[in-house]
């Protein structure tokens, strides 16, 4: 369970900004569309150029519908150009303080509003448009993550993962995004581990491991969002699962599986395995 703050929890529970503008001024979407967090806000701004109304839809986790509620307090009444200046640390103090590993939370609110801007600005937005996916799992860009790194002195894989999710799923970025950090501060990019040899493995050995990995790894990271997944079946290269909590009912589940679950798997397990989801899906609650 998070340690969250009770004003976390207050803007988690009551939220005093969810809803649609019909005609905003300029709006902006952002998120992690694969683990299911997505941001969508609106602005509507009076005549002298204020924001007198702003709104916003989450699809996230407890702390990230508290960041989005809570970004909004403090850019309502504000101008643009004062609006620009609110930063994600700013968001995560006015709550009293986030959990390390959900400080990406924050920074999507921080994303949403600078896209928001560039957009009424008519400008392009650098940390999408100019920069190059390196997390793929997550659709994370090297601009972003210099920023991170850069404006919270970030220094270790970790550490970049709480921020942005970057990292979070495969772990096939996780060179990449040491090669940012070590540019970013100025140092010395470490070298690429050298591949291990292939050892062939029993169908028991699999399974064994499957069952690790899916422990492990695989249901603390959904586990985090308030879903899970259970082990049904494994049959040689080919492993049922079941999704539970958030995730029975999460509509991008399909990117989950694939993205992040069968990933990991092949990534730890085996390369040719292929994990199918045979749980059913679940209303929402």
């Amino acid at each position: 369970m998070w340690d969250y703050t009770e004003k976390v929890k207050d803007h988690f529970l009551h939220p005093r900004h969810v809803g649609e503008i019909a005609k905003p001024d300029t709006e902006a979407t952002v998120g992690n569309i694969t683990c299911g967090d997505a941001l969508r806000l609106m602005l509507r701004l009076d005549a002298g150029g204020r924001i007198a109304d702003a709104k916003f839809q989450t699809f996230g986790c407890a702390s990230a519908i508290a960041s989005s509620d809570a970004l909004i307090d403090l850019i309502k009444g504000k101008t643009i150009d004062e609006a620009a200046k609110v930063t994600n640390d700013d968001i995560a103090d006015y709550l009293g303080g986030l959990p390390e590993e959900k400080m990406h939370c924050s920074v999507m609110g921080m994303e949403a509003l600078q896209k928001a801007i560039a957009k009424y600005r008519h400008e392009p937005f650098a940390l999408e448009e100019e920069g190059e996916i390196v997390c793929r799992c997550f659709g994370v860009t090297d601009k972003l993550i210099e920023k991170v790194v850069r404006e919270h002195g970030l220094k270790t894989v970790e550490e970049v993962t709480h921020y942005t999710k970057a990292g979070g799923g495969c772990r096939g970025c996780h060179p990449e995004i040491e090669a940012i950090i070590a540019r970013v501060r100025g140092e010395k990019a470490p070298a690429a581990p050298k591949e291990p040899a292939v050892k062939p493995m029993t169908n028991i050995e699999r399974i064994r491991r499957v069952e690790e990995v899916m422990e492990k790894e695989i249901r603390p990271m959904l586990q985090a969002d308030g879903g899970d997944i259970e082990l049904v079946d494994v049959d040689g290269r080919r492993v049922q699962v079941a999704f539970r909590g958030h995730c029975a009912w999460c509509r991008v589940r399909d990117f989950t599986l694939k993205g992040a679950v069968e990933a990991k798997l092949r990534e730890l397990v085996d390369s040719r395995i292929v994990v199918e989801d045979v749980g059913g899906r679940l209303p929402q609650p």
